[in-house]
């Protein structure tokens, strides 16, 4: 339980414009032992310089990672299978990987207006979205603060109350500390980030906002009117009862409790053990809810 709640504690804290900056194309190793080209770039956003990568061709699907987290650390599993069929706009935000930090605290609704914005660059007018753990609440606020570019909306173990998680992970947020940071993720940190000094900054920043967490009011949820899959694990710090109460608030959502921990259900970095297999991962759950067509009544 105390592995889970120090996961927890960093990932769920924790042309156009835009096409004229992508400076490189890319081949990348995944851990998969697959290989995709990709475009990388820079955006001006909001006062950053705000780094992106776009695989694959399709529909765009816009990733949003966790708190503590770069794009490979939470989505290096999912996204050869995603872009098959699929135009993936993976980001990393303020302080986090490549991103620079802004000198201000972390927001859900900033972080939510600067994805906004980068998409205005790349000229995309409306995408989906999937955000993982405080990825999934910048997903909200998102949908809530920008409702005309959502699409679909996928939120995996996103938090919108304080009462979706128990009332002891509060209390350890209060003494969070860089060393019980999980080692993958530092690793995932120093790998891509220009200045690995910026790692203090980024769990700072990110364990201020959760110690900060204000909840979503019921009205912000039920204005939300996109299809959306909702996900968690049975053994994730979310509980099942607040992804419940998501799926009841959210009127036209699904939901999906899956076995295993915070991310494991996408092969988030710190959840991989040794016989992980690709058939473990929601991919096929994600592609057939992108892909449902609404009811015509």
């Amino acid at each position: 339980m105390k592995q889970i709640l120090l996961i927890l504690t960093l990932t769920i804290f924790v042309l156009a414009p835009g096409y004229a900056q992508i400076n490189r194309k890319k081949k990348m190793t995944f851990n998969t032992k697959s290989s995709l080209l990709f475009k990388s770039g820079y955006s001006e956003v909001n006062g950053l310089r705000m780094y992106y990568e776009i695989y694959g061709q399709g529909e765009p699907l816009v990733l949003i990672h966790g708190g503590g987290s770069t794009i490979q650390t939470n989505f290096d599993k999912i996204i050869p299978l995603l872009a098959k069929s699929r135009m993936l706009i993976a980001v990393e935000l303020q302080a986090h990987g490549r991103t620079n930090d802004r000198n201000a605290d972390l927001t859900f609704e900033q972080d939510a207006d600067d994805v906004a914005t980068l998409l205005k660059n790349l000229s995309i007018a409306k995408a989906d979205f999937f955000g993982f753990s405080n990825g999934g609440t910048t997903t909200l606020q998102i949908a809530i603060r920008h409702p005309e570019l959502v699409g679909k909306m996928i939120l995996g173990s996103a938090l919108a109350r304080r009462s979706g998680v128990p009332d002891w992970f509060w209390g350890f947020m209060d003494n969070a500390t860089l060393e019980n940071m999980p080692e993958e993720l530092k690793i995932g940190y120093k790998k891509v980030a220009a200045d690995i000094s910026g790692l203090q900054t980024m769990h700072d920043r990110d364990a201020k906002r959760m110690v900060n967490f204000k909840d979503i009011t019921d009205e912000q949820i039920k204005f939300i009117k996109v299809p959306t899959l909702i996900i968690i694990g049975d053994k994730d710090v979310i509980t099942p009862e607040h992804a419940i109460e998501l799926h009841r608030k959210i009127s036209n959502s699904q939901l999906a409790i899956i076995p295993g921990g915070h991310g494991e259900y996408i092969g988030e970095v710190t959840t991989i053990k040794p016989d992980f297999k690709e058939s473990q991962l929601v991919v096929p759950m994600i592609e057939k809810f992108l892909d449902e067509k609404p009811d015509k009544k």
